[in-house]
């Protein structure tokens, strides 16, 4: 593939995995004003972070597992459709219970992300595997940063419900986008869709490494999920900020994707290991920050600049590890690491709002740091292991050093013709 052609695959798809993930976080800081419109409590307001993360969630176990059945381009572009109408459908929602349903059925949709990601892997020679997928991935973090303050915005500006009507015509444009650019991917299995599902099962069962970073990585998630669920709540209770300031706030977790192509970088390099641990270091000093210095903006704002740089940081250095395992069931792998991640998120923020309202900001804090405090736990546990078991025959390459693994596996289980179009 030339280098140019590729260049524009990248743009395109880092593009719409922004634009498809966003639509998980449109609700966060609109959370009051749900609740109003609905006329429903606090707590009812969150569940519509829960109900779109379990639909998401439900989406990564059930729909990813497709990207390495169908046809790559018609499967994103299709879905992306689905989730276009999900969006309309919000948008006018007449009661809060059906809002609620399309809130999750935005989130089963809105999965295409995560099958544009391993392809992104599958499109990239061996040696820059890390680089172009923390390229795609910084567009996917920057849907997530700015959703926020998109939202904000345009709920000052023309109301809250109007962020759904937007992002459904932007679904459509992105959907037609990727049917334009995207290369066509065949993949070689033929399995039957139970099978395929079944040997996602035999995945996390076989593959401790997978196991060990999607839990590391949900425990990260599910205190990113606290914090800018809870958050909203402070900046308007304690700091009496309007929607727009919450809007501008927000905007200080877009410096988190300036992380993923360094990360990238550190991982290619051979430094993923390390890595990983500082990332986790800086989540806990993030949530240390945000706890004791609430009452500052400008504490409350550097501790979620630092959460985020920890969370996409190790994100992107999981997935560089994870897609080294197997080149041949990439989707599936992801399919097991992404749904473990938002589960986490779901629980997470579903606890949130009862921890909120028994203990306030400074009890999200510590059950975010304690979140992080377990994903470096399984750290130091799986250095310890490793130290032990290096020279074990037994132990596979990407177990024991998986930033030495990349290019390592089995062929690429797929065909890629250009674009008829």
């Amino acid at each position: 593939m030339r280098l140019r052609s590729l260049r524009w695959i990248t743009i395109t798809l880092a593009f719409a995995c922004g634009a498809s993930v966003a639509n998980l976080y449109y609700a966060q800081p609109l959370l009051s004003l749900i609740g109003r419109a609905f006329d429903v409590g606090q707590g009812t307001a969150t569940m519509v972070v829960t109900a779109t993360q379990v639909g998401y969630a439900l989406g990564l176990a059930l729909l990813l597992p497709l990207g390495d059945l169908l046809e790559n381009r018609r499967l994103a572009s299709r879905t992306l459709v689905l989730t276009a109408a999900a969006l309309a459908v919000a948008a006018f929602a007449p009661t809060f219970w059906v809002f609620l349903a399309m809130s999750a059925m935005i989130g089963v949709t809105s999965v295409v992300a995560q099958i544009l990601i391993p392809l992104a892997a599958h499109l990239a020679p061996p040696k820059e595997r890390g680089k172009l997928v923390g390229q795609v991935t910084s567009g996917l973090l920057l849907g997530i940063m700015l959703a926020r303050s998109v939202s904000s915005f345009a709920a000052a500006a023309w109301g809250w419900r109007s962020i759904y009507a937007i992002s459904a015509v932007a679904m459509l444009i992105t959907s037609f986008a990727l049917a334009k650019m995207l290369p066509v991917r065949e993949p070689a299995h033929t399995a039957r869709y139970g099978a395929l599902l079944a040997s996602v099962i035999e995945l996390a069962r076989t593959e401790r490494v997978l196991r060990r970073r999607a839990l590391t990585q949900a425990c990260l998630f599910g205190a990113f999920t606290a914090y800018w669920t809870g958050v909203s709540y402070e900046l308007v209770g304690r700091h009496h900020l309007s929607q727009t300031g919450v809007a501008v706030f927000a905007l200080v977790g877009a410096a988190g994707a300036a992380a993923a192509p360094i990360a990238g970088r550190l991982g290619d390099a051979g430094h993923g290991t390390g890595a990983r641990a500082t990332a986790l270091v800086l989540g806990l000093a993030s949530m240390l920050v945000a706890g004791l210095g609430a009452s500052s903006l400008i504490a409350l704002a550097l501790g979620g600049v630092l959460l985020d740089f920890a969370v996409q940081s190790h994100q992107v250095l999981s997935q560089r590890d994870i897609y080294a395992l197997r080149p041949d069931a990439r989707a599936r792998i992801n399919s097991v690491y992404m749904t473990s991640v938002f589960l986490g998120g779901a629980v997470s923020s579903a606890v949130t709002g009862a921890v909120l309202t028994l203990w306030g900001w400074s009890g999200v804090t510590v059950m975010a740091a304690a979140l992080i405090a377990v994903g470096l736990v399984i750290w130091v546990w799986e250095r310890r292991t490793a130290r032990q078991t290096t020279n074990s025959p037994a132990r596979s390459v990407a177990e024991v050093s998986p930033e030495a693994a990349t290019g390592v596996g089995a062929a690429e289980d797929a065909t890629y013709v250009s674009s008829p179009r």
